[in-house]
């Protein structure tokens, strides 16, 4: 089993920046892609961003240019840095981890992004 701890989230303006972080322990692999899902009000859990261990990463089309994923392998953490926050990115956003060919088999709790004025 994996335990992801995420850390980071908050209140922000419109036009504001939020960094995420989460922690991986247990029976986690270097190996393992990291990456972020959020789910708002009402909707199903989506993909945000994602970063293999070699580094290569994925966005949704609503973040790219404004969010960016990285992680520090040496301290199994994955970051999503989050820029030109809009009121849309609210919802709670949970840190996910896997193998390549099951990459969203862990889940953190989830921490809470809101964005509004």
């Amino acid at each position: 089993q994996v335990h992801l701890v995420e850390s980071g989230g908050g209140l922000v303006q419109p036009g504001g920046s939020l960094r995420l972080s989460c922690s991986a322990s247990g029976a986690f692999y270097g190996i393992y892609v990291m990456g972020w899902y959020r789910q708002a009000p009402g909707e199903q859990r989506a993909l945000v961003a994602s970063i293999s261990s070699g580094g290569s990463t994925r966005y949704t089309d609503s973040v790219k240019g404004r969010f960016t994923i990285s992680r520090r392998n040496a301290e199994n953490t994955v970051y999503l840095q989050m820029n030109s926050l809009k009121p849309e990115d609210t919802a709670v956003y949970y840190c996910v981890t896997g193998p390549p060919i099951a990459p969203d088999r862990f889940w953190g709790q989830g921490t809470q992004v809101t964005v509004s004025s």
